[in-house]
């Protein structure tokens, strides 16, 4: 952890899903066990929206604050997108990153809410978002946390998106002139994932919390927390399972892939594969746009947005089997059995070079 600065105190998380909420609420669960420093939470409306999480936040007290963030994209912001231009030679690309790095940074100032340098500690999932730049700008060290489950299983993030030179741009990175994220910023402290095997050519500042050890340590009433601070009323994701059904549950995992008409046939060819010998209830992905209770009448429709892995929490609650392409669901506990579609079956429907991210490095910078 950071060395203690007399002028700095309390943690703040600061989240874009709500998958990142989900795993801040259980790690700030485990520390009041422990500890009962103030921590705060700032949530991101860049790309989610979090309805009344904030409301159910406050009922259960698990943080002294919860922040609302209107971060800003870089199309958004044109003093900032005319440096995204990819012409020119790399002298060229290369001056205007720096510019480009110091204007996102320096844009998202007016936006931020709070002091961010007032933490001793600052944790930030996905930083590769608009605040890892501004984090870069205000020179202000964090903690960055992998953006979903053992995402480093599919894509590696700092090396795709830093196509060519990555060892001289890693160094640039160090001396604040450009940013890397996941690990490679000047002033990440650690990036920190699930499980470090998943991870292809980690950095070297890489450290584990395993998921799994943290569910095992919460207790009946934390899991209860959880309950109430992600479901509205979690009646009603109970009676969507109807006891005198006598087909086994099978629950798809939607995910925002692909164009909406292909997403569309994707899942249309899912539900018909299960729906033969299963009861099929769809789990749309919170910022998941398809209409799935219009164009999938066939099957039961979820409607509230909560993280699925909020389904481990709540007593008795088990299926026959959980369906997704390519979210990770190692730490699914709910479900009987879990089929993991993979890459191979989403070869089918898209442009594999559009997902096979691993082994694409071009030229670029």
């Amino acid at each position: 952890m950071l060395s203690h600065n007399s002028n700095k105190s309390g943690r703040i998380y600061i989240c874009h899903t709500f998958y990142h909420v989900y795993i801040a609420s259980v790690r700030e669960l485990l520390l009041k066990h422990e500890q009962n420093s103030p921590a705060d939470i700032m949530l991101s409306t860049m790309s989610n929206d979090f309805g009344k999480i904030a409301e159910r936040f406050n009922k259960v007290g698990l943080f002294r604050n919860v922040i609302s963030f209107d971060e800003k994209r870089d199309d958004e912001l044109p003093e900032v997108i005319k440096y995204k231009v990819a012409s020119g030679g790399f002298i060229a690309k290369l001056l205007r990153r720096i510019k480009y790095t110091r204007e996102l940074g320096k844009a998202q100032e007016k936006y931020v809410p709070v002091d961010l340098s007032k933490y001793e500690e600052v944790y930030v999932f996905c930083d590769s978002d608009p605040i890892g730049y501004y984090l870069n700008y205000k020179r202000i060290p964090y903690y960055a946390l992998e953006d979903g489950l053992n995402c480093g299983r599919l894509d590696n993030q700092a090396r795709n998106s830093n196509p060519g030179m990555f060892g001289f741009k890693c160094l640039l990175a160090k001396t604040g002139l450009i940013f890397i994220e996941c690990g490679y910023s000047r002033y990440c402290k650690k990036y920190i994932v699930n499980d470090i095997s998943q991870n292809q050519d980690p950095p070297s500042n890489i450290e584990e919390w395993p998921c799994a050890e943290m569910y095992s340590k919460l207790t009946r009433e934390d899991h209860l927390k959880l309950i109430n601070i992600f479901l509205d009323n979690p009646k009603d994701l109970l009676e969507l399972f109807d006891p005198n059904e006598t087909k086994p549950y099978a629950m798809i995992l939607t995910e925002p892939l692909c164009a909406l008409d292909v997403r569309k046939k994707i899942f249309k060819d899912i539900v018909k594969e299960y729906e033969k010998e299963n009861a099929v209830i769809i789990k749309p992905h919170p910022r998941d746009e398809l209409d799935y209770v219009r164009e999938f009448p066939e099957a039961i429709v979820i409607r509230q947005s909560f993280p699925m892995e909020i389904m481990n929490d709540i007593p008795d609650l088990s299926i026959g089997k959980v369906i997704s392409v390519i979210t990770q669901i190692d730490n699914i506990s709910f479900a009987k059995e879990k089929i993991y579609l993979g890459l191979d079956f989403l070869d089918k429907y898209e442009d594999p070079s559009v997902h096979r991210k691993f082994g694409q490095q071009n030229e670029g910078t």
